[in-house]
């Protein structure tokens, strides 16, 4: 019996990469491969890279660079070591990698990566192997499907594809180059995954896309189904505890993803929703298609449907032309709607997209200025989120053990960890937990009963931004 080959996956960027991550390995298992954590004792090297942050090219050709030593050295040392590309990197850039690097076996875009080991046969035969075309067929059905004992649970939590792809090209944004037109999942296959991954012992679902509340599967019975009509078909599915979802674009909030959240206790209320600027004409030129009030009444609906319902966003300062009064309404709108969290980033260009071609730059030194004020912002605004869970009773999804010996650690409906003293056993179930006090991001308490504290639904979380801010 041959002994199994070892695979290392560095994932980059967003959480579908996690997701594809996952099922590469799922894909790979039946060839022999089982994970290691070490890329120099691997047989395989898979980098599966994003094209959304700043240099991400320059990343990968560096982290190629660290790898050709290390494949040289396992060809020292009489072991064959293959390296591949993969991601909207390699998608965007394919034909480059394989100019550039000559160490790289396999190049592969995030549509194809069902086919790694056709591509790893070939490039052991033919020498090296590319494929980052868009199939003509569905992205979702194009390939044999792994086999269903191939999905498999990693733990409490899990990401589902359900969407992929977008249409709304945002004027910085490579993804609908790099992941191609929205494509949504039938709803039959969904729901064979998450049954799955429930049988598997687990709790959490987290639907992810591109543009996820732009999902537009076909139903069993034939029609088109939402986004909200999807997750109150998966709440009724056994040991399924939570949902969510991510990320969202505020064009595409209708009314039964807003009834999903009034109606639905294991849809948690917790919404990802970008905004990336306050400043009408620079939503403009992003290409939004969205007021800064059309954001603040999608916001007003959330509110509407669910009252303990908080947000967290994300926002590019230094758009080509940013003024600054135009940063100050970005100022604006974060004091308004109050986050429980957010994401931030300085502008910077993505070749083959138009915001590239645009001259009116800032400087990095106005970018750097005011990027740290927005941060210490939503710093304070998280912090005092944060702060007004201490004397509440919250419930916690229990994920694993923490690293102080005793401790059991898992996740508020708001995604904040909470650290309790606990056995092992609780790991799984949902709990109340009393909470006493704040170490950083970071929750902590004891197991309580269900009446001991005021309870989560007493919570109004950002709902008015004097209070937000007075805890700052």
């Amino acid at each position: 019996m041959k002994p199994p080959r070892k695979l290392h996956i560095k994932s980059y960027g967003c959480q579908m990469n996690v997701y594809d991550a996952q099922r590469m390995v799922d894909t790979l298992a039946g060839e022999g491969f089982v994970e290691t954590d070490s890329a120099e004792d691997a047989d395989l090297v898979i980098l599966n890279t994003c094209h959304i942050r700043e240099k991400a090219s320059e990343k990968v050709y560096s982290e190629l660079g660290r790898l050709r030593v290390a494949k040289d050295e396992a060809a020292r040392n009489g072991r064959e070591m293959r390296i591949a590309v993969a991601g909207c990197v390699a998608q965007a850039e394919g034909e480059e990698i394989i100019r550039r690097a000559p160490t790289v076996d396999v190049v592969v875009g995030p549509q194809s990566y069902h086919h790694l080991p056709q591509l790893l046969a070939r490039a052991k035969s033919h020498g090296r192997a590319l494929e980052t075309e868009f199939p003509v067929e569905d992205k979702f059905g194009f390939l044999p499907p792994p086999k269903p004992a191939a999905i498999r649970a990693r733990g409490i939590s899990s990401f589902v594809t359900v969407q992929e792809g977008c249409d709304k090209f945002c004027t910085f944004c490579v993804v609908p180059y790099t992941r191609g037109a929205e494509v949504s999942r039938p709803v039959a296959k969904i729901i064979d995954d998450v049954m799955r991954l429930a049988d598997n012992g687990v709790r959490e679902i987290t639907l992810i896309g591109q543009n996820v509340n732009a999902y537009h599967g076909e139903g069993p019975d034939g029609r088109t189904w939402p986004l909200g009509r999807l997750l109150t078909r998966l709440a009724e599915i056994p040991g399924i505890a939570r949902l969510r979802y991510s990320t969202s674009h505020p064009r595409d909030v209708d009314d039964s993803l807003l009834e999903a959240h009034r109606d639905l206790p294991e849809l948690m209320p917790f919404v990802h929703l970008p905004v990336q600027s306050g400043s009408d004409r620079i939503l403009a030129a992003m290409n939004r298609k969205h007021t800064a009030d059309d954001y603040r009444r999608v916001i007003d609906r959330f509110r509407a449907s669910r009252q303990d319902i908080a947000f967290s966003s994300d926002f590019i300062v230094g758009f080509p032309g940013e003024t600054e009064g135009e940063f100050a309404a970005t100022l604006a709108l974060v004091t308004q709607i109050g986050y429980a969290g957010a994401y931030s980033f300085k502008y910077s260009p993505r070749p083959g997209t138009p915001a590239a071609d645009m001259r009116e730059t800032v400087s990095a030194a106005e970018m750097d200025e005011r990027l740290g004020r927005l941060q210490e912002l939503i710093d304070s605004q998280q912090s005092a989120f944060n702060k007004a869970m201490i004397g509440k009773t919250v419930d916690v999804l229990f994920e694993r053990a923490a690293r102080n010996p005793g401790q059991i650690v898992g996740r508020t409906a708001y995604l904040q960890p909470a650290h309790v003293m606990a056995s092992p056993d609780i790991i799984g179930k949902v709990l109340p937990v009393a909470i006493d006090s704040l170490e950083r991001y970071s929750l902590l308490g004891e197991l309580a009963g269900a009446s001991a504290r005021p309870t989560l639904s007493t919570l109004s979380p950002m709902t008015d931004s004097s209070q937000v801010n007075a805890g700052a």
